[in-house]
Order: C-alpha cells, then sequence, then structure tokens
C-alpha cells in the first residue's frame, strides 16, 4: 500500500445551519494525483479551505504523515507543507507587486529573513524558481502588466518554491493553452515523482486523462465513489458526482434568421490574415481555437474594448464601430468576458445588484432605482439557471465558483440583446452547471445572434450550430454541427497535424 499522506476522518463543516461537509473519510496518498470532481455546491472548495487553513472543521480528525494536522492559518498550512493555488487568480498572486516578489513573497515573510530587501538577490533566487517552472517571463515585470496565463503560472510557480507535500491545484489550466498545459504536466509528474501527494480539481476531460491516478467524486457534502482500478472509470465518475448519467446533447439546429453582424475582411492583429464573417439570429456559433487563436481578441473589438487594425463591422445593416462598451450595449451587443474574478463580479455588490448593474436604467424612473423590478430580475435569474444561494440578497463572494460564473452569465441574459458574446462562459464550472447554462443560452437564442468562445471541443460540440475555429487571428474553419468531421476540425485548431504519428494533438 502507497505511503498516506493526508487523512481525513468524518470530518463536517457547517455555516449556521448550512452542512456543507457531512462526514468525509479519505486518504491522499505520497506519489499520486488524485482528481476530486462534484457539482456545484457539493463541498470541494469548503473541502479544500479546511485542508489549507482558510476555514477549521467542526469535526473530525485529519493527519497530515500520521501527525495531526488542523491549520487555523494558510500560512500555517504552508509551513507544515500543504499548498493550494486556487482557482482565483488573485488570491494566488498580488497584482501591484513584481513578478519577483510574488514567487519569494512567502519567504520573505519569514522571521529571520532580515529587514532589508537584497533586490539583486531577490531577483536571482526568483529567476532560478521560474527558470524550474520554466515560466518565460522577467521577475522585475508587474504582474498586473501580465496576461492571464501568465499570472495563473506565476501563483503555480509560488506553490512549487514551497517544495510541498500535498499540493492543491483548482481547475489549473483553466487560463493556459496547450504548451502551458502541456509544462505544467510535466512539472506535475516530476513531482509525483518525488513522492508528492497532489489533489487536482478538475472535470476537463483531457486533463483527468493525462494526469489523475485516481477519482474522487463529492455529491451532497459526502464522498459519493472513489476510482483507482485502471482503466479510470470516467462515466461512472460522472455518475457518481450528479446522481444519474449524464444525457448527451441533442442538439437541433435552427432555421438562421436575418444576418445580425457582418464582419468584411477583418484584421485583429499586425500582420494577421483577413477574414470575414456573419453571424445570423437565431443560431449559436462556438468559436474555438486554442488559446492565444484569436477568440479573446475578436470578442474585444465586437464590443468596444479595442479596434480591429483593417476592415469594418456591420450591425443590422448599419456601420458598426463601438467608441466604449457603453456604445455597445446601447447598441444592443452584449459582452460575458472570461476570467470573472478581475473583470466581470463585483465583490461589494450582492447577487441581485451583480445581474442588474449594467442595466439600472431599465430599473430606474425619475432617476430612482426600481428596487423591486432588480430583485425580480435577479430572482428570476436564479430561478433560470439554477444558482444555489439562500436569497438574491447574498453576497456575490458567498457563492460558489461555479454559481458566480452563472450570475454573470445570467447578468447578460437577463436583458434581450442583438448579439450575445460570451467569452469561455464554462471556465471553471462542473459538467452539470455547464449543460444548465449552455441549455440557457439555446433555449433563450431565438431572435438574437449568439457567439460562444471555448477552449474544449466537447463545449462548442454540446452548444453550438455551427463551429468556427480561429487559428493564428483569423478564422480557418465553419462547420455545420451535423456529421461533423470531428478530424479536420482538430487539425484546424491546431494548425497542423503531428508529423511523427499522422494524428492531431488537441489539448485545452
Amino acid at each position: 500500500m502507497q505511503n498516506i499522506a493526508v487523512e481525513l476522518a468524518n470530518i463536517t463543516k457547517a455555516f449556521g445551519e448550512n452542512t456543507v461537509l457531512r462526514g468525509i473519510d479519505l486518504e491522499l496518498h505520497a506519489g499520486q494525483v488524485t482528481v476530486l470532481m462534484g457539482a456545484n455546491g457539493a463541498g470541494k472548495s469548503t473541502l479544500v479551505k479546511v485542508l489549507c487553513g482558510v476555514h477549521s472543521a467542526n469535526g473530525g480528525t485529519i493527519k497530515l504523515y500520521g501527525q495531526a494536522f488542523s491549520p487555523t492559518t494558510p500560512s500555517e498550512a504552508i509551513r507544515a507543507g500543504v499548498v493550494t493555488v486556487h482557482q482565483s487568480i488573485n488570491d494566488g498572486v498580488i497584482p501591484d507587486l513584481d513578478v519577483a516578489s510574488n514567487l519569494m513573497l512567502d519567504h520573505l515573510a519569514r522571521p529571520g529573513s532580515g529587514f532589508f530587501l537584497n533586490k539583486k538577490k531577490n531577483f536571482a533566487e526568483a529567476r532560478k524558481i521560474a527558470a524550474a517552472m520554466a515560466l518565460d517571463v522577467d521577475v522585475t515585470q508587474l504582474v498586473s502588466e501580465l496576461g492571464l496565463a501568465d499570472r495563473q503560472l506565476v501563483a503555480i510557480a509560488r506553490a512549487m518554491a514551497h517544495e510541498p507535500k500535498l499540493l492543491i491545484l483548482d481547475e489549473p489550466t483553466s487560463s493556459l493553452s496547450a504548451v502551458e498545459a502541456k509544462r505544467l504536466f510535466v512539472l506535475l509528474d516530476r513531482l509525483r515523482a518525488s513522492g508528492v501527494a497532489i489533489l487536482y480539481i478538475s472535470h476537463r476531460m483531457s486533463d483527468i486523462r493525462r494526469i489523475a491516478d485516481r477519482i474522487v467524486s463529492m455529491r451532497d457534502g459526502k464522498i459519493s465513489g472513489v476510482f483507482e482500478d485502471a482503466p479510470l472509470d470516467y462515466e461512472g465518475a460522472v455518475k457518481a458526482m450528479l446522481g444519474h448519467s449524464m444525457t448527451n446533447a441533442n442538439i437541433q439546429i435552427p432555421q438562421a434568421g436575418v444576418t445580425v453582424m457582418q464582419l468584411k475582411n477583418i484584421v485583429l492583429r499586425e500582420g494577421a490574415v483577413p477574414f470575414s464573417l456573419d453571424l445570423h439570429a437565431n443560431e449559436v456559433v462556438a468559436i474555438t481555437g486554442l488559446v492565444g487563436s484569436g477568440k479573446t481578441d475578436l470578442a474585444d473589438i465586437l464590443f468596444g474594448l479595442s479596434n480591429p487594425c483593417a476592415g469594418e463591422m456591420i450591425l443590422k445593416g448599419e456601420a458598426y464601430a463601438p467608441r466604449s462598451q457603453g456604445k455597445a450595449i446601447e447598441a444592443g451587443v452584449f459582452l460575458c468576458p472570461k476570467d470573472r474574478a478581475s473583470n466581470a463580479v463585483i465583490p461589494d455588490f450582492d447577487i441581485t445588484k451583480n445581474i442588474t448593474v449594467p442595466f439600472v436604467a431599465q430599473h430606474s424612473k425619475f432617476s430612482f432605482i426600481n428596487f423591486r423590478s432588480e430583485r425580480k430580475a435577479a430572482q428570476r435569474t436564479i430561478s433560470d439557471l439554477g444558482i444555489i444561494c439562500q436569497s438574491d440578497a447574498d453576497d456575490i463572494a458567498s457563492l460558489s465558483g461555479g454559481n458566480q460564473q452563472k450570475v454573470m452569465v445570467g447578468r447578460w441574459l437577463a436583458e434581450d440583446s442583438d448579439l450575445l458574446v460570451l467569452d469561455e462562459p464554462f471556465q471553471g464550472v462542473d459538467i452539470k452547471a455547464r449543460r444548465d447554462i449552455g441549455e440557457k443560452i439555446r433555449n433563450t437564442a431565438l431572435g438574437r445572434a449568439t457567439a460562444v468562445m471555448v477552449s474544449e471541443m466537447d463545449e462548442a460540440l454540446e452548444i453550438a450550430d455551427r463551429i468556427i475555429v480561429m487559428n493564428d487571428q483569423t478564422v480557418v474553419g465553419d462547420h455545420r454541427n451535423e456529421n461533423i468531421d470531428l478530424k479536420l476540425v482538430l487539425t484546424q485548431v491546431v494548425g497542423q497535424q503531428n508529423k511523427t504519428t499522422g494524428s492531431t494533438e488537441y489539448a485545452n
């Protein structure tokens, strides 16, 4: 039997009358990757926060290599060797500090590290950590100036610097390109071989197939299944997570309506190949491609966040060049951005205000806000998307990550639009929540054009009437989601075939 790194016995946790963990019994083994799956509200995040010292358990015991372990703060857990990379990137980095300070922060905070900062030494040590992670960034640069993927890699590199006994990763590849994800997996292979226990929270099948030694499913605050016999039973794990089998999505492609948005000879960046694209009423178009393919750049120009280098946009027969997001919204173009923590969630607002904030005018009369109208819109969104909360007045921060994502998508579904653009709306949500969000998007698509930017091919296949493939800042494929040639689509996604095997590789 493998060495038990962490042993949890009958762990319980409640917040008031809400019992979240209901007697968790779980062993995590050294030198093994355990993938944890669970629907929103299953208790995954609470379990992680108990392990990393954010919350204290109400009952039960935890042992770390046979010794009692009950951290009361994250720093105490880190000192014991339990290190966590949270799903929210801003929980793992400090944007206003440079990369070196972020990588060395925990070391500098230790007693005896000295009062004065030796910047030269600090930068040198930070470069060693970055090199070990194959992190190609300037360590003197502010983290706030980095892209989302690089910020995620800095957070992961900071965790690795602690030489953890237990490493907890919460959806670590959600912001990473295929190349960056492969780099992470190679590093995890090395950690696993050195005897580190790894708890990996993900619902991405490409991740799970690549990295999992075993799968643990959670449902309603309990462990509902443990799968460790090869080959791993992915379908069984999903069934244990949901309590029932997941039915396949059944796409009924509607009759395309009028052309809502025409893109003519658009150039996203200098040197990119121009492309043209029409988006029609009634249809849901999935725009897929690897990180950096141009999906988010396209979303940004549609919503007035940036301008194309060349080309023109025509909205409902008229020239369209919004000077701001406000002008885009006035024109009937909405965008649900990716990275909800930085670009979407307003932490100081409750659920109602987070849903209605872009549309205050629709809930006002003579400059007075109609709070009843706001709450009615919020309650409708909560019901339609199955958002798990106590009431519409709950703080947005009290929701799980998946339910926060539902709020963000629900914000832009709460009002009618001519073109709805959703950039990675399934980022960081479980399979059930993904289906809930996808079903709501499709059920409300009549009369508008809908463009959904996705990185995972199964997400595109589940939601789209048409799949557009982007690569190198241009459109390289346009496919009706019916008897689709998946091999051709994936070849277009990566841009080339594997020269050794002749097959197409695709991840994230």
